[in-house]
């Protein structure tokens, strides 16, 4: 999981350059010449810019690495059904194989979009602390029951308050980041998977495993959007900082029971990797 998981890291962070967005900003008029320009313009400028393509393709390349685990997964029972026997039936290390494959394709592809929507805000994916960010916009779009969501919420609230307010990060390295990105990855993947358990239901696997996927990087792209627009509308307008400080996500009305979700604390783990404490 963790080879894989760098493996897809890196793919899903290939052709995220700030110089692209730079220059697609120029070719709409706009006067940009770095990245950290983007955040002097109007924010329907940015939206203009941006469109709304990643809204449906990071979803839709969820959904097929989805469909190829529940494939890989429950397929071999179909076969069973069909002639080959019992020899048809995948064996446990081509299940668990699915499992960490399809885990680490959706982090990758979760990373990726919440990386593009912060470029397109005038945030550079690639900065320490915006990888810590990045990672909280995931946490909180892939949690599904209330305590876990609400404690999500909290770490971006209190994350973005940090950036907005310019906290000190000196202890803030690469050594750190990359500690913290080993302790997610292992939360996520035992939420993703304990989630996805769905895939190996025999014959209704693929269709699980599309619709899941698909609803996980919706999710993400949707709380990307929330908490880089209002990054983005803190800067401009800094009497929202008071709001912010309050917490700006609304409770979720979740039935999902708290037991059946992972709850993952960034600055948890930033604390524990020897970071700063912002909670």
């Amino acid at each position: 999981m963790q080879s894989l998981r760098k493996t897809v890291g890196r793919a899903a962070r290939a052709g995220l350059s700030p110089q692209r967005v730079v220059a697609r900003h120029q070719k709409h008029g706009h006067e940009v010449e770095s990245l950290p320009d983007v955040r002097r313009l109007d924010l329907q400028q940015v939206d203009a810019v941006r469109g709304k393509a990643a809204n449906w393709y990071f979803p839709a390349a969820a959904a097929v690495s989805g469909a190829t685990a529940g494939l890989m997964i429950s397929g071999g029972q179909l076969a069973i059904a069909a002639s080959a026997g019992a020899a048809a039936a995948p064996s446990g290390g081509a299940i668990a194989g699915a499992f960490v494959a399809d885990t680490a394709a959706v982090l990758g592809l979760a990373s990726r979009a919440v990386g593009q929507v912060s470029l397109f805000y005038g945030y550079d994916p690639e900065a320490p602390a915006e990888k810590l960010f990045v990672m909280s916009v995931v946490n909180v779009g892939t949690a599904s029951s209330a305590t876990a969501k609400n404690a999500a919420m909290s770490d971006i609230s209190r994350l973005t308050q940090a950036l907005f307010r310019g906290k000190t990060w000196e202890v803030l390295n690469e050594s750190l980041v990359t500690k913290v990105s080993q302790q997610f990855a292992k939360a996520f993947g035992f939420r993703l998977t304990k989630d996805g358990l769905g895939k190996a239901v025999p014959a209704f696997g693929i269709a699980l495993g599309t619709a899941f996927n698909w609803t996980t990087l919706e999710g993400v792209v949707d709380a990307a959007d929330t908490a880089y627009r209002r990054r983005f509308l803190l800067e401009k307008y800094p009497h929202l900082a008071d709001e912010e400080a309050a917490g700006w996500f609304a409770d979720p009305d979740s039935d999902v029971p708290d037991d059946a979700d992972e709850e993952i604390s960034l600055l948890g783990e930033i604390v524990v990797a020897g970071g700063p404490d912002l909670r």
